[in-house]
């Protein structure tokens, strides 16, 4: 994710090149281009169960419906460039999106694709814009101190009104211009009356967290500071949802971190429904009524009425799979900014440095992680184990089976001490004996790293672990998965010739992990074996 100056000011400089006025553009309202009848999940449709997890009809009927690839950028030019946002990160039927464009292209389009299966296909094409007058947009300012880059001050380039011909899902706003020019805008399209059994997460906070437009994210920024201290102090302290994704070629993480599992759930006809981090900070009561909450990618900030909300839905029966690494380890807020409430999000990093620091809810305060002062809240207790530290970029491990009987196994044909090539990469959890997990955790998969592949990992001797865990909450018998690696969803899509083909039987876990969870409560059936003192016995 660390650039070179070059590196950033090529990513992230559309933003910062000024121009003497704002581009002239024609808001824009265009009728759609699907031909299918729009899809309706309000009165709920017939599901069954499968030995893939839970289906639902209008799931399949969705996907049978003609994909396009042409969701995918590709040929792009060599000069020029194209980049937006949009002034939510979630919409439903009724509600208007406008979106802020800056472009070298004298006139653009916007398509807009929801990401799916589609025999392969990979998206749908349910609406397209007509052309819309093109232009470089103001230069974002930069607030000094917080290091916040943002392009509020860009004027809108036209709206898209979010109608019954966009089902429920995760959908990419491809921009394209007149030579050419492509880039992404990610939307997540949530249904508000929706009871399906699965309900995805978007991550956009972490997504935000790790946004380098502009130049700054939470981990990086531009400047100098004193070498061997960390966090780096150029850092930005509030980053804003109000410019375009630095990454991802404006998708953020979804493409790489996401996408794989979307299109097997997809793929596979689940019953399954959208939200991100805000859609669950915002409306609470989305959790209610399904029967799993799955975490994508890498989900590693949540906000206190976020992870407030989910905790309680945990306790009330919600299963949670955390399909990544170091979820619920940094601790945000969100702050209002010129386009709406929400659009920025703090997190100092530093309690001492926050403006709420004895003044507000100590619940707010962002210290460096969410077991620091004053919140004090690891996540062990929730996740079932904690953030452990990361592999170096491109270091790839096995994983290791500990308990070839536990569920998630089934069908597999792994024994105890298999190993899957290059499953593990990135970050990775591992279950701390004194960080206050709770009693029932069990151990799936115990998989030694080489510490010295590795930073700011705990240990004992050259090597540390990444665990694979589950535990269910014993009041509301809910059950919680943790992969204990960023590359899980990753793993889904790998290349065999690279890593070995872990694919197969990932997948196959992943589809144990969904037939479970959306059964309802996973302890009723498949309470956890408490296990953790085999690997981790006291001393």
């Amino acid at each position: 994710m660390i650039l070179g100056a070059a590196g950033v000011l090529l990513a992230t400089g559309l933003g910062l090149i000024a121009v003497r006025e704002a581009p002239k553009v024609t808001p824009a309202a265009a009728p759609p281009v699907a031909t299918a009848p729009p899809v309706s999940t309000a009165a709920q449709p017939a599901t069954r169960l499968t030995d893939d997890g839970v289906r639902a009809s209008w799931v399949v009927r969705e996907n049978a419906l003609p994909g396009s690839p042409e969701w995918r950028i590709s040929g792009a030019p060599a000069t020029g460039f194209i980049a937006g946002f949009a002034d939510r990160t979630y919409a439903t039927i009724g509600q208007p999106v406008r979106l802020f464009v800056s472009t070298s292209a004298r006139s653009f389009h916007v398509e807009a694709f929801r990401i799916g299966y589609y025999g392969g296909a990979g998206g749908r094409l349910v609406w397209a814009s007509p052309d819309v007058n093109g232009g470089v947009q103001a230069a974002c300012p930069l607030t000094s101190g917080i290091n916040l880059v943002s392009c509020a001050n860009w004027a809108p380039s036209l709206t898209m009104q979010v109608t019954q011909n966009f089902p429920p899902g995760d959908y990419l706003l491809k921009l394209v211009g007149v030579g050419h020019e492509q880039s992404y805008v990610p939307l997540t399209v949530w249904d508000p009356t929706s009871r399906a059994a699965y309900l995805v997460k978007n991550d956009v906070f972490t997504w935000q967290a790790w946004n380098p437009y502009g130049g700054y994210d939470y981990y990086q920024g531009v400047g100098t500071c004193p070498r061997n201290v960390y966090p780096l102090c150029t850092r930005a302290r509030v980053v804003s949802f109000d410019r375009p994704y630095g990454d991802g070629n404006g998708a953020g993480d979804f493409l790489s971190m996401e996408a794989p599992l979307v299109r097997l759930l997809e793929r596979d006809g689940l019953d399954v429904t959208y939200v991100d981090d805000l859609t669950v900070q915002d409306h609470p009561s989305v959790l209610s009524g399904h029967e799993a909450l799955l975490s994508l990618g890498h989900d590693e900030c949540w906000s206190f009425a976020e992870r407030t909300a989910v905790q309680k839905a945990n306790h009330a029966g919600l299963n949670i799979a955390f399909f990544g690494a170091s979820a619920v380890l940094r601790h945000v807020r969100t702050q209002s900014s010129p386009l709406g409430p929400d659009r920025e999000l703090v997190d100092y990093r530093d309690s001492a440095a926050d403006p709420l620091e004895g003044k507000g809810d100590p619940n707010e305060v962002t210290g460096n992680t969410w077991a620091s002062p004053p919140t004090n809240r690891p996540e062990d207790d929730f996740v079932g184990e904690s953030y452990n530290g990361f592999l170096e970029p491109g270091v790839h491990a096995d994983l290791t089976v500990a308990d070839p009987a536990a569920w998630i196994f089934q069908g597999t044909g792994l024994a105890r001490g298999a190993k899957l090539p290059g499953v593990i990469a990135s970050d990775v959890d591992s279950l701390e004996p004194m960080g206050g997990h709770p009693a029932d955790v069990q151990v799936l998969a115990h998989s030694p790293l080489p510490v010295r592949q590795a930073v700011a990992a705990s240990r004992d001797g050259p090597v540390f672990y990444s665990d694979m865990t589950y535990y269910t909450d014993p009041a509301g018998k809910a059950g919680v998965w943790d992969s204990g690696t960023n590359n899980w969803i990753p793993a889904l899509a790998a290349r065999c010739q690279r890593h070995g083909c872990p694919t197969t039987a990932v997948t196959a876990m992943t589809t144990n992990v969904l037939r479970l969870f959306g059964q309802g409560p996973a302890g009723r059936q498949t309470p956890s074996r408490p296990n953790w003192r085999t690997y981790y016995p006291p001393s």
